[in-house]
């Protein structure tokens, strides 16, 4: 039984993510010949504050994007 653990930033929609989880358990399906029925994909979303590259908050790094 697959178990699969996806974690991102908040601000996936839900069809984004029942996108997400149908894509893996196919990938699965398709390159490990697993049974979808037993594949279990869990999305993490966690806050940008949360979430750090190089040293800064994702949400640091976005707000200076738009500036």
């Amino acid at each position: 039984m697959p178990y699969v653990n996806i974690r991102i930033t908040r601000g996936a929609t839900s069809d984004q993510k029942e996108t997400i989880i149908r894509g893996v358990t196919q990938l699965l399906v398709d390159v490990l010949d697993k049974n979808p029925a037993t594949t279990v994909v869990v999305i993490d979303e966690v806050d940008t504050d949360n979430w750090g590259i190089g040293g800064e908050t994702v949400t640091k790094r976005q707000q200076q994007a738009t500036v």
